[in-house]
């Protein structure tokens, strides 16, 4: 009887220790798969949580921590493998950074100077793939880090290589992973776009069949019509490469009214939405790689959107509209440019989706949130940030893992927006 009383004591004893009560903050931590890139897995700004709260309490959700040593600049965050990346500059190097889930410094490592143009700061989030971390400064120079580590692992000056061209507001690229290849564009005529081996930074393909430079677009990953292919934007065109080869398979002429084209693409089946701000305005293209070109389907020169972080949901496109759209936040029917619905109260906001809600950001610091219906959407919460001046929450909200991040300058943010 005593060895069986010391026996069930003993597998109480190896139970009760592998429940771990989790703290206030690790507590948020779900099954998600992450969002190990510039607007998450596939590039469509789309979270996969579910079991959110659907309308905030006063004052906004939860803040479960904050931390303030980010550098100064626009990156957002990249979230995998329970690390959170982000980049800043300090003094006069930018430095790329990974957090724990409880917003701790687990390593932080430079990637090259500190851009001190118009708008100082970094621009480009981490990608995360097969435990590396990716990540352009504004210069030109793309590095790759052991991801858990922060150990160096290659980097290539663009400008040097390819002698990349930039524009008044440097290099914006998100690179993107896709296979074994990085894909970027450093826009100069020793390559406009190339391919990278991700595991060494040596050159795989280049194209110089695209005539411009680059601009501040971050490129998609798509397969049609059974080729695997990059969408992306030069200063003055829209184009889709064969990733396998670099192969140009289409491309169309899209001029904006001022250079500087950084809205990432929007896809589905063939058509491709693209638009700039200051009143160029947004337009559809039917994509068709047997002609090598892209046919106009509609355009509104009042969808004129910078870089709001556009979302398609069931058939509407969301967005936010700058100075010909009156600052104005859009929904539209996404094959005929229909208006669904127009709301001219947010002002200018950068946007995410995640479960049936959309979160708004508004570039001076108000949080909102959508409830998305059959008719565009319904405001259902707001809270307010720290009021700052215009264009200082550049950085598009992520929701992942049940937790709205909020990035503004050296500040970080975590929120809970569990349901319960």
């Amino acid at each position: 009887m005593k060895t069986k009383r010391i026996i069930a004591t003993t597998l109480a004893l190896i139970v009760a220790a592998s429940i771990q009560v989790p703290s206030s903050s690790a507590s948020n931590i779900s099954s998600s798969p992450g969002w190990p890139e510039f607007h998450g897995a596939g590039r469509k700004n789309i979270s996969s949580d579910k079991g959110l709260l659907k309308k905030w309490p006063e004052g906004g959700p939860q803040l479960l921590w904050k931390y303030s040593q980010c550098g100064k600049g626009f990156s957002g965050v990249a979230i995998a493998k329970g690390m959170i990346f982000t980049a800043g500059d300090a003094g006069r190097e930018e430095m790329v950074m990974a957090l724990d889930m409880n917003g701790k410094l687990l390593w932080k490592m430079p990637n090259g100077k500190a851009w001190r143009g118009p708008s100082p700061g970094s621009r480009a989030t981490p990608t995360y793939n097969d435990g590396a971390l990716y990540h352009m400064n504004p210069d030109g120079r793309l590095a790759a880090y052991e991801a858990k580590s922060g150990k160096p692992l290659w980097a290539v000056d663009l400008k040097s290589k390819f002698d990349a061209k930039f524009g008044i507001w440097a290099f914006a690229e998100n690179v993107i992973v896709d296979g074994d290849k990085v894909l970027c564009m450093p826009g100069g005529p020793k390559g406009r776009v190339v391919a990278l081996d991700k595991r060494t930074g040596k050159t795989l393909w280049i194209n110089t069949e695209i005539e411009h430079s680059a601009a501040y677009c971050s490129g998609i990953v798509v397969t049609h019509g059974g080729i695997r292919q990059l969408i992306n934007m030069t200063q003055r065109s829209v184009f889709g490469l064969n990733v396998e080869t670099g192969k140009l398979v289409w491309s169309a002429t899209f001029v904006p009214m001022s250079p500087q084209n950084a809205l990432r693409p929007v896809f589905h089946d063939g058509y491709v939405f693209i638009a700039c701000g200051h009143s160029s305005g947004g337009t559809l293209l039917k994509t068709d790689s047997g002609s090598r070109t892209a046919s106009t389907i509609w355009h509104r020169r009042d969808l004129d959107d910078c870089h709001s972080g556009t979302v398609l949901i069931d058939g509407k496109l969301y967005g936010s509209a700058c100075r010909q759209g009156g600052r104005c936040f859009y929904c539209v029917d996404f094959l005929t440019g229909k208006t669904i619905k127009l709301d001219r109260t947010l002002g200018k906001v950068g946007i995410t989706y995640a479960d049936g809600m959309i979160y708004a950001l508004n570039f001076q610091g108000s949080m909102h949130l959508m409830a998305v219906t059959h008719d565009g959407f319904d405001m259902v919460s707001r809270f307010e940030m720290k009021r700052k001046p215009v264009n200082s929450y550049l950085a598009h909200p992520v929701v992942c893992g049940r937790r709205l991040y909020i990035r503004c300058g050296q500040d970080l943010y975590a929120y809970d927006v569990r349901a319960n």
